[in-house]
């Protein structure tokens, strides 16, 4: 099998489902998903047992999000690809296949999409075929996200599975990023796919119903990375140089960028990553 994609969910079933309906309409087979349903306490255990044809597993406990990740990856031994995707998504057509075509063609190991987060008030079809017909062959080195990256079997084996630790609360990506650069592995993000992203939808309902600002540790996150003060500084600073000036250059080249925002009508360009 290419790939197998793994999609944790809690709660928030009408963004499974959009999701899966996405995936399946834009050509993924139904038998590369696999759904990981982290003790959802709504009606998503019930829809996916009324889906068999969706491989899923019920996890009886949260695991979180570092935990269903790598439990995913550990589950798709099979893949030469595990694609990490969070549930609140839209995305183009074959994106799976345009996404890791492009990998492969710039050498990759680790790649993401193109990115349009926030509302969906546009014609997202229309906008998705004109934006890779504009940005294809396009990369973002060195860069990758957490709403959708896929990652070669051998960097598991090589650098290890992603951080199950739930002090992480949300930095899984960026612990596993920093892990990347670290090892040498390519990494980077393609204009071949696009998606459009909700907006860490379950990460807001978790922080509404518990009344928490923060679902992790930050200062355990870098110190996990060994980063002190002045290292945290740099590392923050050079993200949004980067940033800046991957908008600058794909602007220039093709009035686009790789992640944008999309609020009250309006589009605007995203330099924080």
């Amino acid at each position: 099998m290419r790939y197998r994609v793994v999609i944790p969910v809690l709660d928030q079933l009408a963004y499974t489902r959009q999701c899966v309906d996405s995936l399946l309409g834009g050509g993924t087979p139904a038998d590369a998903l696999l759904v990981i349903d982290n003790a959802s306490r709504d009606d998503t255990p019930a829809w996916l047992a009324a889906h068999p044809e969706l491989p899923s597993v019920n996890n009886r406990v949260n695991l979180g999000c570092g935990g269903a990740w790598a439990q995913g990856a550990l589950l798709s031994g099979d893949a030469d690809w595990t694609v990490l995707l969070n549930n609140d998504i839209v995305a183009c057509d074959r994106a799976m296949d345009r996404m890791l075509d492009a990998a492969e063609a710039h050498g990759l190991q680790v790649v993401s999409p193109s990115l349009v987060e926030g509302e969906l008030d546009y014609d997202f079809a229309a906008h998705a075929a004109a934006f890779t017909a504009s940005m294809a062959g396009t990369l973002r080195s060195d860069w990758f996200h957490g709403v959708c990256f896929a990652v070669r079997r051998e960097v598991f084996e090589r650098i290890g599975f992603p951080d199950t630790d739930r002090q992480l609360g949300g930095r899984e990506d960026v612990e596993f990023l920093v892990r990347c650069l670290r090892h040498g592995v390519p990494v980077g993000t393609v204009g071949d796919a696009l998606l459009h992203h909700f907006g860490s939808i379950t990460q807001k309902a978790i922080k509404l119903e518990t009344g928490a600002d923060d679902l992790g540790d930050r200062h355990h996150f870098y110190a996990k990375l060994g980063m002190g003060w002045l290292a945290r500084r740099r590392f923050k600073r050079e993200r949004r140089e980067s940033a800046r000036r991957w908008v600058a250059a794909e602007r220039a080249a093709h009035g686009y960028a790789m992640h944008m925002h999309r609020q009250q009508g309006r589009w605007s360009d995203a330099l924080y990553l």
